[in-house]
């Protein structure tokens, strides 16, 4: 087992319990081995996942598990006016080809992370570079073609199951932070959630999914290198539920679901945001051949939401 450290200074302890010693601190972007996975006694209560290292124990809640990384053969054209594409490695480095036309660093990409393939570019032969666009600062930034898989439309294509849409709603519980998927009566999925932190919480109420973006750039939308930066491009299958940028999405910076750590979003294990994105309405469609990809989709009569 593989896991990509994803907050700064994560504490490595003797034994699986957040009071015992600290033996060393991992780093951000290091890749660890995970020897085991065991669930504590000492909790915490909400997540008592912990891996046991080398050195020692650490807790899962900002570990991102990548066993899975791989490699990809690059395509030779990108049909219509873009496809997805999903980061497979740990992390890949984007270039940005600045105003002095010079080639930078720019944003830190991760695994998972999901992007809009607009174009492909073969530097020299055997070294294929994807252009990335951003869907919202309308600005392209490449990486090494290897490192992203292209997504066939059927991976994300509404989900259709016999069972009318009208009859689907989304309930949220804060306290419990679980999300509960229904048909009618029949509850037919249930979710661990990261809801909004102190001061930032994820608003009560009754709404209505009203916009999708299968990629969505979240943050402060500067430019930058800068790893710690507030910048979160290519987050996943993204639902919005209200007009002020509340929105379920999947979730590559942390795996502390159970607890709330959000700015006021629904974080969602990726699966769980695929799923979502699937199974919701308005229902998310590539129109092929568009002028530009199919950044969005929107409808004021989408699936209820709940929260309480």
């Amino acid at each position: 087992m593989l896991g990509r450290v994803t907050g700064q200074g994560v504490r490595v302890h003797v034994q699986p319990d957040l009071d015992s010693p600290t033996v060393v601190k991992k780093q951000r972007d290091e890749i660890v081995a995970l020897l085991e996975e065991i669930s504590s006694p000492d909790g915490p209560l909400h997540n008592p996942r912990w891996y046991r290292l080398d050195e020692g124990y650490i807790h899962s809640a900002y570990i991102q598990r990548v066993d899975d990384a791989h490699l990809n053969a690059p395509v030779s054209h990108i049909p219509g006016p873009g496809i997805l594409g999903e980061i497979t490695v740990p992390f890949t480095q984007s270039m940005y080809k600045n105003r002095q036309g010079y080639w930078i660093d720019l944003y830190r990409l991760y695994f998972g992370s999901v992007h809009w393939i607009t174009a492909v570019e073969e530097t020299q032969p055997g070294e294929v570079f994807y252009c990335l666009t951003d869907e919202w600062l309308r600005i392209d930034y490449k990486v090494p073609a290897e490192h992203v898989r292209p997504i066939p439309i059927e991976e994300y294509a509404p989900f259709e199951n016999g069972q009318p849409a009208a009859s689907r709603r989304l309930e949220i519980s804060i306290k419990e932070q679980i999300l509960a998927a229904y048909e009618g009566d029949d509850l037919v999925r249930e979710a661990r959630i990261s809801t909004g932190k102190r001061y930032m919480e994820t608003p009560r109420g009754e709404f209505r999914v009203n916009r999708k973006y299968p990629s969505k750039h979240m943050g402060n939308g500067g430019l930058t290198s800068d790893p710690r930066a507030y910048e979160l491009p290519g987050v996943p299958w993204v639902s919005f539920f209200t007009d002020t940028g509340i929105a379920f999405h999947g979730t590559y910076w942390h795996d502390n679901f159970g607890e709330p750590t959000s700015h006021g979003c629904v974080n969602l294990r990726s699966e769980d945001a695929l799923w979502l994105f699937h199974w919701t309405t308005p229902a998310y469609i590539s129109q092929g051949e568009a002028e530009l990809p199919t950044w969005k989709t929107a409808s004021r009569s989408g699936t209820p939401v709940f929260v309480e």
